[in-house]
């Protein structure tokens, strides 16, 4: 009997552009959900959450504060054997740690994005591009079912 290492699978990717608007922003995150269900990772799942909360937040970040008139965002979704990397890429290349600012306040309403960013991935970053910046976020797929 022969005994063959089964190919790994192809990882698969999801990219996209979108308005720098709240509508784009929203779309963003919706499609997110779209495509990992299409993946096998369910609706309403603790990776499907986490995954949804970060491309909501750095699309917000994408549309609020890397807005540039006339340029798109991007989307980008990476799912391998065991990690889910997003990315959010926008126009505006200067790259500010918002989580190296003063958070706000328990009353504010801004000032928490990249910090649900790092309580929920494994991994995150930035990496500058020929025209703005890329942040990213990985997600370990351990422990999910996937059909």
């Amino acid at each position: 009997m022969s005994t063959q290492a089964r190919p790994a699978a192809a990882p698969r990717t999801f990219a996209q552009r979108f308005s720098p608007t709240p509508r784009g922003a929203r779309l963003a995150r919706r499609l997110t959900r779209y495509h990992l269900d299409g993946w096998g990772i369910a609706y309403d799942t603790e990776l499907s959450d986490a995954a949804e909360a970060i491309v909501a937040e750095l699309a917000a970040n994408a549309v609020t504060h890397g807005r540039v008139p006339g340029r798109d965002f991007e989307l980008g979704l990476t799912l391998r054997a065991d990690t889910l990397r997003i990315e959010v890429a926008d126009a505006r290349a200067d790259v500010v740690s918002h989580v190296a600012r003063k958070s706000a306040g328990p009353e504010g309403e801004s000032g928490r994005g990249l910090v649900i960013v790092a309580a929920l991935a494994t991994e995150w970053g930035v990496a500058g591009r020929k025209v703005g910046k890329t942040v990213w976020a990985e997600l370990s797929t351990q422990g999910y079912e996937r059909s």
